[in-house]
Formats: structure tokens, C-alpha cells, sequence
């Protein structure tokens, strides 16, 4: 049967996402029951100011007893994961056991990314192997042997402390090589976290900086899901939910920490921007960002924040139409000429990266001006080949002169 008039037919697509999501304030307190549908061991992948967000070690641990389960910290998260990081953690790991453990990933993106490598490389690497920063790298995109996550990783329940990364719901863990100079994706279908759980009173922890940056993050993830080359028919309309919550609430959030309504529609827009990443794509903003991250250690929501604007610019002419069906689902009296409205919607969002305070050219960011045709030249990947222009590395290098 054709679709009906005036609407493209729907192309094929595949859709993975977490199997059970526990939404809502204080849904934390479920998860001792949550983590005992998949096992007895509770392996705890969390960092010091996580943990204080849900109450302190002891209450999480306390929390997990109760339920039955045998709770143990196997990784502390320091910040964004290295090789190094994922290797420590998982020659860490109890040889015996893992038959019934679950990865409980409680933190920021880098906690839950951290958590969810873990729970892949367990299964997937030999107990008995001896390089594990090796074993680690042949499993990155474009790195290394190439290995595949092809052994279904230990279950993961991820509860997210920031709304931002969506990590949550996504098929990959981003992980980073200093002294390699790079940072790359472990990636797998069978790496989304089995559940989570979504509490937006976790976030309430968050300083203006993060919350502003993690915001701007999910933002930018929602806008380029919506409109890269991969781009599918179920994410779409998540987000045409999603992003004008999120875009009202985001400032709200920043005058007013303790807003938990505000909270509540940042942590849902965090979560759909993860599904709608993992089931499409993303673009240029996330492309350079990466690269941001290796070259001055930008942090990654402060890079998206900052490439944002810059990227919709470039897409402007490609992304017309996409654009003003933005601004209308932010604004139901936005004009109704595609033109007046896309401007409309790349002001809104150039509007919401001033209130948040977060760096506007590429110099605020520490980088060097002499290391723009680095940044040109390893702003590939992934995400940049989603990006709805195609872009070379010399367009690239003009486009970010232009941004320094």
C-alpha cells in the first residue's frame, strides 16, 4: 500500500534500545530490584561525586544487599575513559563469577561508557590474556585488529547522574589514547545497556558548568540524529518531542538547579538523544569535537556546545527544510516560509549557547591557531560522515579558520 499523499515512504531500518528504562524522580530506589532480574553480583562502575549524588557508597551498597545481591566497585571513573583506564579495570576483574554478574554503570557518559566496555571486553577477551591495553585498541573503530564484539557482554544497568551523553541507550563506549593521539568508539548492537534507569533528581548534583555543557551536549545530539544521512523515521519523531523540551527547559535548569520539572525534561531529551544517535547518526559538530578532545582535551559537551552553531550554519542550505520543521515544533507560531524559519531556529539554538555561557570560538577553547589543519585533518569518523554536506578536509580547514 503507497504511503499517503504528501508523506515519503518509510525506508528499512533497525532499532535497538534498552530493554526495561525506569523513568521518573526517584525511580532510584528500584534498583536493587532492577539489578536482581539479571544476576547476583552487582559490579559497581561509578565515580566518587556519582555516588554521592545517589546518596554515598554506602547507602548504593546497602540498597544492593538488601535486594540479595553481592555488591563490589571494580571501577573508579576518572573522567572520559582511556586505553589505559579499560585495561586497568578489566586485568582487575574477579576471574570467577561473571557467570552472575551484572555491570552496574552509575555517572556521567564516562562512567556508563566506561561501564559498558567493561561488560563487552569481559566476555570477549580471555581470561588468561596478558596485554589488555592491546586487547583493548583491537576493538576500536578504525585501530588495531578490528576485532568484533561478537560474544553478548555482561548485562549492564546504566543510571545516568548528568543529562547529556544519553549513554545510556547507545550501542558504543567512546574511549581515548593520549599518547596515541586519539578517540574511538568500541562498538557493538549488543552493547546497549540492558536497562536503565533515568532519575532526573540525580542530576540535581550538577554544577551551571555541566549542566549547561551536558545540556548543549544532548542538544546537539538531537539536532544531528535529525538531520544526518542516516537519519531514521522513529528518531525523527522522538526528537520533534524531545528537542523543544529540552531547548525550554535548559535555561530554566541553569537559573534554577533545584527545578526538578526542568530536570525531568532535560534527562528525557539526554535519553532520547541517545536512542536517536544509536539508531541514526550524527554530523560535523560531533566530528570535530572528538578531535577537539585529543587535541587541548576539550571536554566533549563543551566542543559539541561550541561547534554547534557552526554546524548548522554549514548545513543551513542542505537542512532547510529539517531546520524550520524545528523551530516550528519549538515555536507553533514560528513563519511558515521554510527560509524565515530555519534562520529562526539556528538563532534559537546560537540564543541558547550565550545564556548557557559556554565558549564560542575554537581560541576559547585553548586551542592553538596552529593546529587547525591538525583539527581539519582528523575531524573524520563516524559522525562525520553522517553530516548531511560532505565535507573534505579542505572545506573543513576554512570552516574552522572561519570558527577560530
Amino acid at each position: 500500500m503507497p504511503p499517503p499523499p504528501g508523506l515519503p515512504s518509510v525506508d528499512a531500518y533497525d532499532l535497538v534500545a534498552p530493554g526495561t528504562v525506569l523513568f521518573g524522580p526517584g525511580r532510584f530506589g528500584e534498583l536493587g530490584a532492577l539489578v536482581r532480574r539479571f544476576g547476583r553480583r552487582a559490579w559497581l562502575v561509578t565515580g566518587t561525586r556519582s555516588l554521592a549524588a545517589c546518596g554515598g557508597r554506602a547507602a548504593v551498597e546497602e540498597a544492593l544487599v538488601a535486594a540479595g545481591l553481592e555488591p563490589a566497585v571494580v571501577a573508579l571513573s576518572r573522567g572520559e575513559p582511556t586505553v589505559a583506564d579499560v585495561a586497568e579495570a578489566l586485568a582487575s576483574l574477579p576471574a570467577s563469577g561473571r557467570d552472575e554478574a551484572v555491570v552496574v554503570a552509575i555517572g556521567g557518559g564516562a562512567a556508563i561508557d566506561l561501564g559498558k566496555a567493561l561488560a563487552a571486553l569481559a566476555t570477549n577477551v580471555p581470561v588468561g590474556a596478558v596485554d589488555f591495553e592491546q586487547q583493548v585498541i583491537d576493538r576500536l573503530e578504525g585501530v588495531g585488529l578490528g576485532l568484533a564484539i561478537d560474544v553478548p557482554p555482561l548485562p549492564v544497568v546504566a543510571v545516568p547522574t548528568t543529562a547529556g551523553t544519553g549513554a545510556e541507550a547507545t550501542r558504543n563506549a567512546v574511549i581515548s589514547c593520549p599518547h596515541r593521539r586519539l578517540k574511538k568508539s568500541m562498538r557493538s548492537p549488543l552493547m546497549v545497556p540492558r536497562a536503565a534507569i533515568v532519575d532526573p533528581a540525580l542530576t540535581r548534583s550538577c554544577d551551571r558548568m555541566v549542566t549547561a555543557s551536558s545540556g548543549l551536549d544532548c542538544i546537539t545530539q538531537l539536532v544531528e540524529s535529525f538531520v544526518c544521512r542516516r537519519r531514521a523515521v522513529i528518531p525523527r519523531a522522538l526528537v520533534l518531542d524531545a528537542l523543544p523540551r529540552a531547548m525550554a527547559a535548559l535555561p530554566r535548569a541553569l537559573v534554577e538547579p533545584d527545578d526538578l520539572d526542568a530536570r525531568a525534561s532535560m534527562s528525557h531529551a539526554a535519553f532520547i538523544s541517545g536512542m536517536a544517535l544509536a539508531n541514526s547518526g550524527l554530523g560535523m559538530a560531533h566530528g570535530v569535537a572528538a578531535a577537539l578532545g585529543v587535541e587541548c582535551g576539550a571536554p566533549h559537551g563543551l566542543a559539541c556546545a561550541t561547534m554547534l552553531p557552526v554546524a548548522l550554519r554549514v548545513n543551513r542550505t542542505a537542512c532547510r527544510d529539517d531546520f524550520a520543521l524545528l523551530e516550528r515544533a519549538c515555536d507553533p507560531h514560528a513563519a511558515g516560509d521554510a527560509e524565515t524559519a530555519a534562520d529562526a531556529f539556528i538563532a534559537r539554538v546560537d540564543a541558547l549557547c550565550g545564556v548557557a555561557g559556554t565558549p564560542r570560538r575554537l581560541a576559547d577553547l585553548g586551542v592553538d591557531r596552529s593546529r587547525i589543519g591538525w583539527l581539519a585533518a582528523n575531524s573524520g569518523g563516524a559522525s562525520m560522515r553522517g553530516n548531511p554536506v560532505e565535507l573534505s578536509a579542505d572545506d573543513l580547514l576554512g570552516i574552522l579558520e572561519r570558527a577560530y
